[in-house]
């Protein structure tokens, strides 16, 4: 008899509490095996794929493509030793004994749990065995034993489930699918519509986004009506969009429901704020999400935070120059040029580690940090990314250049980590590739200081008391004055402009 368990959005580390479903890599029917990827994922960070704990067949999706989903919230339901169609046995397993096997002939028995996690999720545990049922007695699903009673009881038992339950009604074991054509209608963004309830006359809403707030604010819904799908009855911005859009055209439970563009209009006329900005002119409204909406929020908070300064200076690149042709005539690997600068950096931050810190406010102390972590700005289609190379402070040209390379192409294809993306010390800003000279570079949130490279182009110099064509180029420091003042930031972009103008000043310190 099958067993139905759900696999719910694990925590993928770094602090992250969200994620946006971009590709789904199984359907409703399919046969997974343990381990297998079932969705890709988007967050602040980078793009994952989702490997499922359990093997069996999959009975129900929570959420389409595009829908951002909390940590914690269901991904999908699978049926672990149900029956195997013959068209999907074919596909991923074989029928032995009534036990579904998976990929690799492991039994419902065998594949209980991976052992296997991401962040915050483990399949060691087995789950609980099932019992014989009774005649007459309701039949229920099995379900993990951190969800709540699934809604809609039947029988003697049910004045025992809570009415409030969030988690989402799961099909029984007698029920469970064994073909694609027995596919649950699916909610878009959601596990559950949201449930009318009594108000609360008493107590707090259980509502922690602003955002949620606002947009109910704004539109005149009592938040005090509604129970939420998230954990522990927590209201979502989905149910509040799902209440307003249903205001006027209740979801029958037998249909499927599609999601309508981010950028519509509710269903419910416009109040306050809301009808203000309508009155004030349309436009396309862009979703701050994912990539977008952390590179937002990390630059208005080291706005709002850190009281920065810059200063710059023209240097005469030209000898530089002519050492990375040297070097690269002398053999492979190449040595790129954001390598140069980064030894150049890991030498300067020896000399002045105040810039190689950060700030502890609670502590009201300067934490100066022993490793340097150095981040560079990469453009990708997803949006401006920062990768970190570990240990840079440690490697030479060569090593660098090959971290460099290997960290930006996988920023060009999207499959950074989130541990690739973070922890960084210091920050260099090549932004000469786009063509533009200067700039005064946003500090990257928590670090002290950033350092900008503008474009390297022929112009005229005095070289040696003459006037001469030379490769010039602008470097810009951008530092939080907190840790220093202008002499330690001017001493350390004096010393990074020497190294530029003269590659042999590095030797004293190699």
């Amino acid at each position: 008899m099958a067993q139905v368990l759900e696999f719910k959005l694990p925590d993928l580390g770094e602090g992250l509490t969200e994620a946006e479903i971009v590709r789904w890599l199984v359907q409703v029917g399919d046969v997974v095996a343990v381990d297998q990827p079932v969705v890709e994922v988007e967050t602040a960070k980078a793009m994952v794929e989702v490997p499922c704990p359990y093997g069996g067949v999959v009975t129900a999706r929570f959420g389409e493509e595009g829908t951002e989903l909390p940590v914690g919230a269901p991904l999908l339901t699978v049926a672990v030793g149900a029956p195997v169609a013959d068209g999907a046995a074919g596909r991923a397993g074989t029928v032995v004994d009534g036990a579904s096997k998976g990929a690799g002939g492991i039994s419902a028995e065998e594949n209980e749990g991976s052992g296997n996690v991401l962040v915050g999720y483990g399949t060691g545990a087995p789950p609980a065995r099932r019992r014989r049922v009774r005649p007459g007695e309701p039949v229920r699903a099995a379900m993990p034993t951190s969800q709540t009673a699934p809604t809609g009881p039947t029988g003697p038992a049910a004045s025992t489930v809570p009415t409030a339950s969030t988690a989402p009604t799961v099909p029984t074991a007698s029920a469970a699918p064994t073909a694609p054509t027995a596919k649950p209608a699916l909610v878009v963004g959601r596990a559950t519509p949201p449930v009318a309830a009594p108000e609360r006359p008493d107590g707090p809403v259980p509502v922690i986004s602003p955002l949620v707030r606002r947009l109910a604010r704004e539109n005149g819904l009592d938040l005090r009506r509604l129970h939420g799908s998230g954990p522990d009855g927590l209201i979502l911005r989905a149910d509040v969009e799902h209440a307003l859009r249903t205001a006027t055209a209740p979801v029958q439970a037998s249909q499927t429901v599609v999601a309508p563009p981010v950028a519509a209009p509710l269903a419910q006329p416009l109040t306050g704020a809301a009808a203000e900005r309508a009155e004030a002119g349309s436009g396309t409204r862009i979703p701050l999400r994912g990539v977008r909406g952390a590179v937002a929020d990390k630059l208005s908070r080291s706005r709002r935070e850190i009281p920065d300064a810059t200063c710059w200076v023209d240097a005469d690149a030209t000898e530089l120059m002519r050492a990375r042709t040297a070097m690269n005539a002398a053999g492979n690997p190449k040595i790129s040029l954001l390598a140069l600068l980064a030894r150049i950096c890991t030498a300067a931050l020896a000399r002045f580690p105040e810039l190689n810190s950060t700030v502890d406010m609670e502590a009201r102390e300067i934490v100066r940090l022993d490793q340097v972590h150095l981040g560079f700005a990469a453009q990708t289609e997803r949006g401006l990314v920062v990768p970190v190379v570990r240990d840079a402070h440690g490697r030479d040209a060569e090593s660098l250049s090959a971290e460099f390379a290997r960290l930006t192409e996988a920023a060009r294809t999207g499959t950074l980590t989130p541990a690739q993306l973070t922890g960084g010390t210091f920050t260099l800003n090549n932004y000469g590739v786009f063509g533009v000279d200067g700039s005064t570079p946003i500090i990257n949130h928590p670090e002290a200081a950033m350092l900008g490279v503008g474009r390297i182009v022929p112009r005229p110099w005095v070289h040696q008391g003459e006037l001469a064509v030379r490769q010039v180029v602008q470097l810009s420091l951008t530092f939080d004055h907190r840790v220093c003042d202008g002499g330690t930031a001017g001493g350390f972009l004096r010393y990074v402009a020497d190294c530029v103008e003269q590659p042999a000043v590095l030797l004293r310190t190699l």
